[in-house]
C-alpha cells in the first residue's frame, strides 16, 4: 500500500505482486473509508508491515475487524516496536529494528539499480554535477539561498563541472533565478521524475542539495552527495544514506558560504 506520488515507481520495482492506492480519506470522506475498511478486510491479509508507524496507519489496524498479524508500533501489533530507540536515528534503522521483531534481519539500502529511465537529455556532459536547489514549499529554512547556488555553480564550472539543476516546476522560479546568474549550466526544472533521478545520478560526478526528498533518490546509487542542513532538521534522523554522503549543518543556511561547500566537495572528488 502506497500513495499515489510512489505508485509507479513501487510498480516498476518489481517487488510487488499487486499494490493498493492509499488515497488517504479526510476524516469526513466516509464512502472512501468505508471503500478502504473493504480493501483491507477482503484481502485475506495474514500480516501487515507498517513501515509508517503513526496515527493513520495505527488507525488502519483498527480497521481490521480480524486482525492480522501487525510488525509495527500500534498498539495490539503481534511484533510491537516501541523501544524508544526506533525514532533516535535514522528512520532506515528504525525500520530494521521494527522488521527484525518478526525475523528478518540484514536488511540493506536497496542501491536502486533496478530503476531504469527512458529520458535523454540534451546537454548533459561529463563530468556533471547535480544540483537540488529546492524544498518543500513551507520549509523555506531548508533552503541554501539561491544566490550562493549560483555562485557555487561558477565555482564548479571553473573547476570544468557542469551544473545540472534538477527540481519541480513548483520550484522554477529559484531554478531560473540561479540560471539567469550563471551561464552555462543545463536547467532541467520540470523535465525529470523520480525514476530519472537515480539513472542521472549513476552518471553524475556528484550531487549538491538541500535536506529535501530529491536527496533521497541520489544517495544510495552511490553518488558522491553532499546535502545542506540548517539547524531546523537534523542529519542524524533526517540525512538520506549511501555509501558516499556527506553533509553540512550550521544554524542558518544563509551563512554558509559558497566557499565552504566547494571545499567539502572538492575534497568528497579526491576520497
Amino acid at each position: 500500500m502506497t500513495t499515489k506520488p510512489f505508485f509507479d515507481l513501487s510498480k516498476n520495482s518489481g517487488y510487488f505482486d499487486d499494490i493498493i492506492l492509499d488515497e488517504r480519506p479526510k476524516f469526513h470522506q466516509f464512502k472512501k473509508w468505508g471503500a478502504l475498511s473493504g480493501i483491507l478486510n477482503n484481502g485475506y491479509f495474514t500480516r501487515v508491515y507498517d513501515l509508517q508507524n503513526n496515527d493513520r496507519t495505527g488507525f488502519y489496524f483498527r480497521l481490521f475487524k480480524q486482525k492480522p498479524e501487525w510488525v509495527g508500533a500500534a498498539k495490539g501489533a503481534s511484533h510491537r516496536n516501541i523501544s524508544p530507540t526506533r525514532t533516535q536515528g535514522l528512520a532506515f534503522y528504525g525500520h530494521q529494528q521494527t522488521l527484525s521483531t518478526a525475523g528478518i534481519n540484514h536488511v540493506e539500502i536497496d542501491r536502486l539499480e533496478w530503476v531504469k529511465s527512458d529520458q535523454t537529455f540534451e546537454g548533459i556532459k561529463t563530468p556533471f554535477v547535480l544540483i537540488v536547489a529546492g524544498s518543500a514549499a513551507n520549509r523555506p529554512e531548508k533552503r541554501w539561498p539561491f544566490g550562493h547556488y549560483a555562485a557555487l555553480c561558477q565555482k564548479l564550472m571553473e573547476k570544468g563541472f557542469r551544473p545540472v539543476l534538477i527540481g519541480t516546476i513548483e520550484e522554477k522560479n529559484i531554478l531560473d533565478e540561479i540560471e539567469i546568474r550563471t551561464k552555462g549550466i543545463l536547467n532541467l526544472c520540470g523535465k525529470t521524475g523520480l525514476m530519472d533521478l537515480p539513472a542521472l545520478a549513476r552518471e553524475a560526478a556528484g550531487a549538491i542539495g538541500n535536506d529535501t526528498g530529491p536527496m533521497h533518490m541520489i544517495a544510495p546509487t552511490g553518488c558522491k552527495t553532499l546535502v545542506l542542513f540548517s539547524k531546523h532538521s537534523n542529519p542524524h534522523r533526517h540525512a538520506p544514506l549511501g555509501a558516499n554522503v556527506q553533509t553540512i549543518q550550521v544554524d542558518d543556511l544563509e551563512l554558509l558560504s559558497p566557499e565552504e561547500v566547494m571545499i567539502q566537495f572538492l575534497e568528497s572528488q579526491a576520497l
